[in-house]
Formats: C-alpha cells, structure tokens, sequence
C-alpha cells in the first residue's frame, strides 16, 4: 500500500482552512531532501504556516509538499519530503494529527529496524506499545 500520509495532510490542510483556521506544518528538518530556512529551525524541526496567505503555489503531492514564502522579506522555495512532515494542526485551536512512522516507510535514523519503537516510552503512559500501532498526541 502506499502511504496514506499525504493523504491526511491534504485532508487535515482543507478541514483547518474550512473552519477558518491557519493550518501549521511541523517539520524534521533533518530529513535527507528538506530545503527549509535553516535559520529557523530550532531542536532540529521547523513550525511553518502553510495559510494560503502565508506561501505561495502550495503543492501537497503524493511524496513531497512544496511552496513558496518569504522569510524575513528573502523568497525562497521550500521542499518538504512527506515523511519529514512530523504533524499538521490549526494554529488557532492545536486540533489536527501528529504523523508517526508507517509501515514500510524509510527509517528516519537508518537502522533499517522495523520495531524500533516497540518497547519505548512515548511520554504519555504508552510504554510496551506494539509495533506498527502510531501513538498520538496532543500538539498546542
């Protein structure tokens, strides 16, 4: 199957705009492929406003999101890997979806170890959770 992210951030960006809401990216800005302003990016992500009055051409494809914006009155394209995008919600409210890995998907750290998250401790009382279940939580 493929991934059902781009999907959800699609579907995720159309309800929050719908609702009169701003719609925020959080990013891995580590990801091999991510062309953001480095500059701001802070713990290793990036929180950027995808508001149709914040970028210009957004385009959510099936493998990658991109636009572009001014950052500090500099233009610049910005590319996002859709595995990079870590979660999307309204500015306004917090509500939306925190994206954890998928079934298939690249590994991020490169081990290649499909239950690397089996056993950890997500930090919200979800330790021992099986492999391949995501884990959400509440982003404001």
């Amino acid at each position: 199957m493929t991934s059902s992210r781009p999907y959800l951030v699609r579907a995720f960006n159309e309800w929050i705009l719908d609702n009169d809401c701003t719609p925020y990216i959080v990013v891995d800005a580590g990801i091999q492929g991510v062309q953001v302003p480095t500059e701001h990016v802070a713990n290793g992500q990036i929180v950027l406003n995808v508001s149709p009055g914040a970028v210009r051409g957004l385009v959510i494809g099936n493998g990658s999101l991109e636009f572009s914006a001014r950052f500090g009155g500099v233009p610049m394209q910005v590319f996002i890997p859709l595995q990079a995008v870590m979660a999307i919600y309204a500015k306004e409210n917090g509500e939306g979806m925190v994206f954890g890995s998928e079934p298939g998907s690249p590994d991020p750290d490169g081990s290649g170890t499909k239950d690397r998250d089996a056993g950890k401790n997500d930090g919200n009382g979800g330790g021992d959770r099986p492999t391949g279940r995501p884990s959400l939580k509440v982003v404001k």
